[in-house]
């Protein structure tokens, strides 16, 4: 009995033997990945891959406090390669100073498209840049850039038509007067012209073209019908279209508003429309399809909108005035004075500021203009 116990003995001892062998075995291969992490101190952070990339822009960051703004983008590199961490620093610093210097020229500069009337209603186009005063804000305009006279500025027409219940009867007159207007207008590879017919929604008949026959076409394709959602179709001309549109050169933009004034649907108010014609930088001329005369309350709705962005306000006594009207509007559109200046104690806090352009010893003369713009915010 005691000689058989004595292998077994053996056996149950060398089992505990290779055990002990294997945990110690595995004790010294668990450590390697903890021991590797410590010294880029990344146990502070759960899981164990973010970490390894966070751990390099915290040491950095401890060094480079004075060039936060350059070490951001340099982080991962800054810990690989440290002679080289400052060298990033100078192109970036230099890139940000490029785009400092963009935003001061847009902010610092003020374009106005404007229109001078003598006593008769007649346009004067010959005045020069010292017979005009200019006010930003209450404060005279600390620099005049540039000044000419433009009576061949590229346009950018919104051509807004009431397609509304309220105006079926002389809808298809107003449409030929409009087709007329555009194609007297808008000049191929210069100008440009959309076409948006309202009720209820805006529709985009036809979007931005020099083709007067595609825009003909537009004009023919409105049907009236329905409410009439006049705020909020200038409010999308100006913000979907015009805000939009990008050009190298100064443009003239301008909306062409065919209506009777009278809005029953819109979403946004007729002050917000405004706004948001003025942060275009757009001029809206209106025509009333009101054939009793001036003084309804849609003539005075469409006079506020025309005055408030330096348009002018059209009311036909008769259905044959329409197209005078429209022929006065391209008319002003090739009378025009674009000023660029720079204002005096501008501020980029997003606040709206006022516009007045006067004719110095000039009696009898009138300047219509947008009435002031939003400056850009940081």
């Amino acid at each position: 009995m005691k000689a058989s116990r004595i292998p077994l003995f053996f056996s149950v001892l060398l089992l505990l033997l290779r055990l002990v062998y294997a945990q110690s075995a595995g004790q010294g291969q668990l450590p390697s990945a903890p021991s590797a992490a410590k010294p880029q101190a990344q146990p502070q952070t759960p899981p164990p891959p973010p970490p390894s990339a966070a751990a390099p822009s915290a040491a950095p960051a401890g060094k480079s406090d004075s060039t936060a703004p350059a070490s951001r983008p340099t982080t991962s590199d800054s810990s690989a390669e440290p002679p080289k961490s400052a060298k990033p620093e100078k192109p970036e610093s230099s890139q940000d100073d490029e785009s400092v210097t963009t935003i001061r020229k847009v902010v610092n500069e003020v374009n106005v498209v404007f229109t001078v009337t003598d006593k008769h209603g007649r346009y004067v186009k010959d005045l020069k840049k010292d017979d005009f005063k200019i006010t930003d804000d209450n404060r005279p305009a600390e620099e005049i850039r540039s000044f000419r006279s433009e009576t061949d500025l590229p346009l950018q027409v919104g051509l807004l038509i009431d397609a509304s219940n309220s105006v079926r009867d002389r809808f298809k007159f107003e449409q030929e007067a409009a087709i007329e207007f555009l194609s007297q207008t808008i000049r191929r590879k210069y100008d440009q012209a959309f076409v948006v017919g309202f009720d209820v929604t805006p529709e985009v008949t036809q979007d931005f073209t020099d083709d007067t026959e595609a825009l003909s076409i537009g004009v023919r394709a409105l049907r009236p019908g329905g409410g009439t959602a006049l705020y909020d179709a200038l409010y999308f001309a100006c913000r979907d279209k015009l805000l939009k549109s990008e050009s190298q050169n100064q443009v003239r933009k301008a909306v062409i508003l065919l209506s009777d004034g009278d809005d029953n649907q819109s979403h946004v108010t007729r002050e917000e429309a405004i706004d948001m014609a003025e942060r275009a930088a757009v001029v809206v001329y209106t025509i009333s399809t009101n054939l009793t005369g001036s003084g309804s309350h849609g003539d005075k709705i469409l006079e506020r909108i025309a005055d408030a962005t330096g348009g002018r306000s059209y009311v036909p006594f008769q259905l044959t005035e329409v197209a005078n009207a429209f022929a006065a509007i391209q008319e002003e559109l090739r009378s025009q004075y674009a000023v660029s200046y720079k204002p005096a104690d501008f501020r980029p806090d997003g606040r709206f500021r006022t516009i007045e352009i006067a004719a110095r010893n000039q009696k009898g003369l009138h300047v219509r203009s947008r009435r002031g713009y939003y400056a850009p915010s940081q």
